[in-house]
């Protein structure tokens, strides 16, 4: 099931930036047959005049569509890579808020049924429960259940030891998500400096300093940086969530532990 969802979100994202990426290639397009347009009107004199005498309705730009121009305007090169790094990011990131919300488990009520399975049906009955319910607790306490005859020592070592193997499978691929918080914002630097370079050498090309040639080289290298930006803010919401998600079930463990601990002494001085 989590492998499912994983893919679900896999998939989802890629179409998302297929799409995206299509769309700008259709726009690009478009302006491209407006400018073939453009310039066979101004051939014919008389159809300029009829043009010119027309009024062009301007219509507002709505947010998606300055998003596509901007990201057209940036180069399919660098943003192609941050508009990656974004679907790969959002990929784990739904991936793992998915896994650790199947994860949560109420403890409360876990520790109360286990209480009443041992008081009634004995530690095969409290491992039944165990195995019915979904969780990393309910991992760590069906481990230490199957060794209560060993001793509350070697119950104490196994849900230790266990709890830190759950630990690292609910902290599995957070890694992955600060490496893209991280690249974003660096690809968007790589692909300024890259812009400012092509701006320069333009400005040698042509031999004077035009305002109009810098500050449109200057433009579209900055708009790299923008994107990366945004990307790594957005990935470190995410990545915020889901490390308190994992602190907030980590210390569920751990509290829920010692209570197994304290309702197996408590049964066992029973008996």
């Amino acid at each position: 099931m989590k492998k499912l969802f994983a893919f679900i979100a896999v998939f989802a994202m890629l179409t998302l930036g297929a799409s995206f990426y299509s769309v700008a290639q259709d726009e690009t397009t478009e302006e491209a047959a407006v400018e073939q347009t453009t310039e066979e009107v101004a051939e014919t004199p008389a159809i300029t005049e009829e043009v010119a005498e027309t009024p062009v309705a301007t219509e507002g730009t709505s947010l998606h569509q300055a998003i596509k121009q901007k990201f057209i305007e940036g180069g399919p090169g660098f943003m192609g890579v941050i508009l990656l790094a974004l679907i790969l990011g959002l990929a784990i990131a739904i991936e793992r808020i998915i896994y650790l919300n199947l994860a949560t488990t109420n403890s409360k009520k876990l520790l109360a049924n286990i209480e009443a399975a041992l008081e009634n049906g004995g530690i095969d009955a409290a491992k039944e429960v165990c195995r019915n319910t979904r969780g990393p607790v309910a991992s760590i306490f069906y481990q230490g259940l199957d060794r209560v005859t060993e001793g509350i020592d070697v119950v104490e070592k196994s849900v230790i030891a266990y709890g830190s193997v759950q630990m690292g499978l609910l902290e599995k691929g957070i890694t992955w998500i600060s490496l893209f918080i991280a690249i974003a914002p660096m690809l968007g630097f790589m692909g300024t400096v890259i812009g400012m370079i092509g701006a320069f050498d333009a400005i040698e090309a042509a031999g004077d300093i035009s305002p109009s040639l810098v500050a449109g080289g200057i433009k579209i290298a900055l708009i790299t940086t923008v994107f990366g930006l945004i990307v790594a803010m957005i990935l470190q919401v995410f990545y915020n969530y889901i490390v308190s998600k994992v602190d907030g079930i980590v210390n569920d463990m751990e509290d829920a532990s010692i209570s197994l601990i304290d309702i197996l002494v408590k049964h066992n001085l029973k008996k």
